[in-house]
């Protein structure tokens, strides 16, 4: 892990060197570094949540799927973002932004590998008023 962008964009660096600016797959957080926008409600949030749970130097996997392409419009990796959490293994960041209300659920273009449960979660999200449900 490098560093956050975003709420769902970071940039890791691969084991091979490379540095990579990936954008999440199925999510969307509220924007704070678009300089022709304003920093929208709860974006400062979802970014300091990507932060904390992915701390500088934090070892992440990147799963690809290969329904949505390598690459966006902008050049950025897309991919699901696994860490290691110490107490409950690996975590899908995509999944947690979503469940604690950080983020919206984001379909593209077509459908995507965990898309039944990131709606699902943010359903739960929405019903328990958590991040911006609660705010925005």
């Amino acid at each position: 892990m490098d560093r956050v962008v975003d709420g769902d964009t970071v940039r890791v660096l691969t084991d091979a060197g490379e540095e990579l600016t990936v954008r999440l797959i199925g999510v969307d957080t509220p924007e704070t570094v678009d300089p022709g926008e304003p920093v929208q409600c709860y974006g400062p949030e979802a970014s300091a949540f990507t932060a904390q749970t992915l701390p500088e130097d934090s070892n992440v996997f990147l799963e690809r799927d290969p329904s949505q392409g390598d690459v966006d419009r902008y050049g950025r990796t897309l991919a699901y973002l696994w860490h290691v959490d110490t107490l409950d293994g690996a975590q899908l960041l995509n999944y947690e932004l979503v469940a604690g209300g950080y983020a919206r659920e984001y379909t593209y273009d077509t459908d995507y590998r965990y898309q039944r449960q990131l709606r699902t979660a943010q359903d739960t999200a929405r019903s328990a008023r958590a991040g911006l449900w609660g705010v925005c």
